[in-house]
């Protein structure tokens, strides 16, 4: 009898043990790397997925260039961006690549100005400041724009990315749009050769700057510059009005016509209530699946977060974090993308 119980109990360990590896096995750790502007959403939506699937996502924020680096080499099961591939990009990468916008956000001109707030900017003094040509705070073009606050006789110093960014994508975007003397000096793209101001990596590097530096300005995502209270200012938009970023401003800049594969800027958008420097962002898979060493179930693992990001759930998440939701017609084209996502050997 007790052989039989020995037996019994050994019996019933190996099976738990047996049950407890093929669920130690189901569970899957995707990785990805890229765009610091959506790290604050991702951290939340990544960590609540992980609770719900059992699946664990690692993400580490790089910025938008070394997210596409890492996809390019296959080191990550995603990288994200906020400046989509062109198509030279697209050519090079070693298969079909798609982009899945996961929600919209803005790059705002954060400033240190105690004392000063609702500044107002247009893109022709950005570009002075940045190209160093406005040096000072109480410059007559700053003033024209802002009569009525005491701007100081302070020097500006205009803060920068120094890493390859998405960031620096959208806001270049923006300003070769509505300066002719920027698309001519510096032109859009993710990294640039700056002629004044300081370099910071990432978008937290940039609002630190800002947030220690006495006179200085700085693009960084509006998350930063809301979570961190740092004066952001307004900006005019393409049909002359100037507007706060807010998640109704940055969503209306969605408001037009969007290409199927969603590679498509927002920025200095014509609808009259578009905060300008509005934008998506997007994780970036391959197409096909079947690549390297990953399994069937690793693409599914990966869908399934995709799916996520994209559900009312996630989508809710982002108005709570300073980003705004896709519009509806932007999750449609997305979840379409997502379907087309196979494991094709």
């Amino acid at each position: 009898m007790k052989i039989f119980l020995y037996f019994l109990v050994a019996t019933l360990l190996l099976t738990a043990c047996g049950n407890r590896q093929s669920k130690d096995s189901e569970r899957k750790e995707i990785t990805g790397a890229g765009a610091t502007f959506p790290m604050p959403y991702y951290n939340i939506i990544f960590k609540d997925f992980g609770e719900k699937s059992g699946n664990k996502v690692t993400y580490g924020g790089i910025g938008s260039g070394g997210g596409i680096r890492s996809l390019m080499d296959k080191t990550v099961d995603f990288g994200a961006s906020d400046a989509y591939l062109s198509d030279e990009e697209l050519t090079a990468a070693p298969a079909k690549i798609v982009h899945i916008p996961t929600c919209m956000g803005a790059v705002v001109l954060a400033y240190n100005l105690p004392g000063v707030t609702d500044l107002k900017l247009t893109g022709s003094v950005i570009s002075g400041i940045y190209l160093g040509t406005i040096t000072k705070w109480n410059d007559a073009a700053i003033k024209a724009l802002n009569p009525d606050l005491a701007l100081p006789d302070k020097s500006v110093t205009p803060v920068y990315r120094s890493d390859g960014s998405g960031t620096t994508f959208v806001f270049s975007d923006y300003m070769t749009k509505v300066s002719p003397e920027w698309a001519e000096k510096m032109g859009t793209g993710k990294a640039l050769k700056w002629p004044v101001g300081i370099a910071a990596k990432g978008n937290p590097g940039v609002a630190g700057i800002v947030q220690q530096t006495e006179g200085s300005v700085g693009y960084v995502g509006s998350e930063y510059g809301f979570a961190l209270s740092i004066p952001v200012a307004r900006l005019q938009n393409a049909s002359g009005n100037f507007v706060d970023p807010n998640t109704e401003s940055i969503s209306a800049a969605a408001n037009i016509e969007l290409p199927a594969d969603m590679r498509t800027m927002v920025t200095n958008s014509p609808e009259a209530g578009a905060y300008p420097i509005s934008c998506f962002t997007w994780i970036l898979v391959y197409q096909n699946q079947a690549y390297g060493k990953r399994t069937e179930d690793d693409s599914k693992a990966l869908i399934s977060l995709l799916d996520y990001v994209l559900s009312p759930e996630a989508q809710r998440v982002a108005a709570n974090v300073h980003y705004s939701p896709l519009p509806e017609v932007a999750l449609k084209n997305a979840r379409v993308l997502v379907e087309s996502i196979k494991y094709q050997k």
